[in-house]
């Protein structure tokens, strides 16, 4: 039994690091606003052509 606890408790010290690491990424990382452009074919474009 003693291992299974061991186990248990390294899972969910890995499982709470992971969890700790998303959150300060989601909370400290800023992203930056880009304007962004997407070139449409002209075949699309036409209704009957398809």
């Amino acid at each position: 039994m003693p291992t299974l606890f061991r186990f248990l408790a390294t899972i969910a010290i890995l499982a709470g690091l992971v969890f700790a690491g998303m959150f300060a990424l989601a909370t400290f990382v800023e992203p930056t606003p880009r304007e962004m452009s997407v070139t449409i074919p002209a075949a699309k474009l036409q209704p009957g052509n398809r």
